[in-house]
């Protein structure tokens, strides 16, 4: 196959994007497929550049990337329709983090060049990276979500529908970029402020106590549930992405019957946004058994250190195969799904 990934991004998971892209890389080369990489700010990549930028480091703090804002308007305006290697590729595989690559504009621009891509089409990549969208869908079909508020919200009305502490973070943003662990009505107004630098739209969710467990979906198969046990209170930015800070199980150690409601939920979770080719869908379990569904990721971490890479090889699907199978289920540009 001819591949073209497309990576990097104009958002703060800019460097994790980078990261998964090095391994998809490397792992569909090894399968003797024919790789180019595309980077949505800056165009081609040369050999060079890969070397330069495609390295497995993320770092323990997202970068800046204020100035990057409109040389990816501009790819993606006029630039990635030029490129050969997008328009000759047979797919494109799409390793990008939050914000135009994540959201469905980039989903949009390739619909319109006409080659197939790897996830979920336009619609359902905006709806699931929109929070506050995505968990009353999930709540219409059956899927329990954390109650939420939208910002601006009251510390009164934290305290009565809520409670404390609470989660504040971004609306349309992941990896934790921007998340805060408020405990108490002074921390509010400030964790508000923080995730508004990432998005215009916040969230107040009412924080789960407990486990924190995540399912892959593989064309449309739940994978082993996994669970994550950070070193911190919550699976941050710094323990997502720095070896050592979090011990990943798979399969997670559950009961049958409540690893495979989770397996279920996820599905139904994966299926109410119509999300298409792969995905991940995250919950906590309440130290009641109660499960909450958090988000769902249409473009999984695929570093060194992501779940979904690890949920596949607990299934017996190891990371050039899971690549593959990911390129086998591009779908066509413009249907529900991009896979």
């Amino acid at each position: 196959m001819r591949v073209t990934v497309i990576t990097g991004g104009a958002t703060a998971e800019r460097t994790v994007a980078f990261a998964g892209a090095a391994q998809i890389v490397a792992a569909l080369r090894s399968r003797g497929h024919g790789v180019a990489v595309v980077d949505t700010v800056t165009g081609l990549l040369s050999s060079g550049d890969e070397a330069r930028l495609l390295t497995s480091t993320v770092g323990r703090e997202p970068p800046d990337v204020a100035a990057l804002d409109e040389r990816e308007r501009a790819m993606l305006s006029n630039g990635l329709a030029g490129l050969a290697e997008v328009r000759n590729a047979d797919v494109l595989f799409l390793c990008l983090h939050a914000g135009r690559g994540e959201g469905g504009i980039l989903q949009a621009v390739l619909d319109v060049i006409g080659v197939p891509y790897t996830g979920s089409g336009s619609l359902a990549s905006a709806l699931a990276m929109d929070k506050d969208l995505a968990k009353r869908l999930f709540r219409a079909a059956g899927v329990p979500v954390p109650a939420w508020f939208m910002a601006p919200v009251a510390p009164e009305d934290v305290t009565t529908a809520l409670g404390w502490p609470v989660i504040v973070k971004p609306s349309k943003m992941g990896s934790s970029v921007g998340m805060t662990l408020v405990r108490n009505a002074e921390g509010l107004d400030a964790a508000v402020a923080l995730a508004r630098g990432y998005d215009d739209e916040v969230m107040a969710e009412q924080f789960i106590s407990g486990r924190e467990l995540t399912v892959g979906i593989l064309g449309d198969v739940p994978l082993p549930v996994g669970e994550i046990i950070p070193r911190h209170e919550l699976f941050d930015y710094e323990c997502k992405y720095t070896p050592g800070m979090s011990e990943e199980v798979f399969p997670a150690k559950l009961d049958t019957p409540l690893a495979r409601q989770l397996q279920e939920l996820a599905l139904a979770a994966h299926r109410a946004l119509k999300l298409g080719g792969y995905s991940r869908v995250d919950f906590r379990l309440s130290p009641e058994s109660d499960i909450f569904c958090l988000e769902a990721n249409t473009l999984p971490g695929m570093t060194r250190t992501s779940l979904f890479p690890q949920a596949a090889r607990a299934a017996g699907i190891e990371f050039p195969e899971l690549c593959e199978r990911i390129c086998r289920l591009a779908g066509n540009p413009g249907s529900a799904g991009g896979g």
